[in-house]
């Protein structure tokens, strides 16, 4: 199996540049914006949706009873949110080929 590459946003900002003959600085601006709506709807608690790629929500994590790293002490990990990603299905076809 090949070594996995980590894309990064100015990779994706450079494909997107050259795939749509698109200045950078602008592919640069609508995905900061995008990234940013994105992040404000999770924030009120709202899922957005990709149809096709995927949906974007926040899920709960209820509290629970840990145990302290180098120590058998008992700890109390209060409850919290996470944001999580749900691909559709047209993403999950297209990474199992």
């Amino acid at each position: 199996m090949a070594k996995q590459k980590t894309v990064s946003k100015a990779d994706l900002v450079d494909f997107v540049a050259e795939s749509t003959s698109m200045k950078k600085k602008d592919v640069k601006e609508v995905m900061d914006h995008m990234l940013g709506k994105i992040s404000e709807h999770l924030d009120k608690g709202n899922k957005v949706q990709l149809t096709g790629f995927g949906t974007f929500e926040v899920r709960k994590r209820k509290a629970r009873t840990g145990v302290k790293p180098g120590t058998t002490e008992k700890i109390k990990i209060p409850a919290s949110k996470y944001p999580a990603f749900k691909p559709g299905k047209s993403l999950k076809e297209q990474v199992k080929k």
